[in-house]
């Protein structure tokens, strides 16, 4: 009777066709752990970059080629507050394509950006600042290319660095532009002197 009781509660495996196992192996293979943890990664850091940066106001645009189809080729000025970094705000411009595949949202913006970021008021710094944090981004076209603005401090001269490049999923562009900002003090402003590299 016993005997019987524990026979009910065994577990049978199905038998494995050789498919199955063959796929089970090449999962379990270095190469595709390594394309999975890559494509894992990637993913990740996309998510970041998108939950972790601030919307951008718009300032203004001017046309610079005509197109008879769509709305005409132009570049945009946008600016944006460092969130973390009171007291900072930057002005990027950049090129926006139009034509008729920016109506369907297939058009790919060119990697050409600009940025200048100054001190707006006495800088209050929000944490620690990492080498590379994501300040702002934007999409530039619908294969996971971005425009991104990122921060650095630089501790010997008390100076932030904002620099913008284009990105994508697997390559970018090697095209850049920085604006640095030196933390001076603010008139009125009786406060210690804030450093960019407080906390780290």
């Amino acid at each position: 009777m016993a005997e019987h009781g524990r026979g009910r509660h065994r577990r049978c495996r199905k038998p494995t066709s050789p498919a199955t196992a063959g796929l089970r192996a090449r999962i379990r293979s270095p190469s595709a752990r390594g394309r999975c943890r890559f494509l894992r990664r990637s993913l990740l850091a996309l998510a970041g970059v998108l939950g972790c940066t601030v919307a951008a106001e718009e300032i203004g645009t001017v046309d610079t080629a005509f197109q008879l189809l769509g709305p005409d080729h132009k570049v945009a000025v946008d600016a944006f507050d460092d969130e973390q970094v009171q007291g900072v705000a930057c002005h990027v411009s950049r090129a926006v394509a139009g034509g008729l595949t920016s109506v369907v949202g297939l058009a790919e913006d060119t990697s050409d950006a600009s940025i200048a970021c100054r001190q707006v008021g006495p800088i209050r710094i929000s944490g620690k600042l990492d080498a590379g944090d994501p300040v702002f981004s934007e999409r530039r076209s619908a294969l996971f290319k971005r425009l991104s603005v990122v921060r650095f401090c630089d501790e010997t001269r008390n100076t932030l660095v904002y620099l913008v490049y284009s990105e994508k999923l697997v390559d970018g562009s090697p095209k850049n532009a920085i604006s640095t900002v030196p933390i001076m003090p603010w008139p009125g402003d009786e406060t210690p002197l804030a450093r960019c590299d407080d906390g780290q």
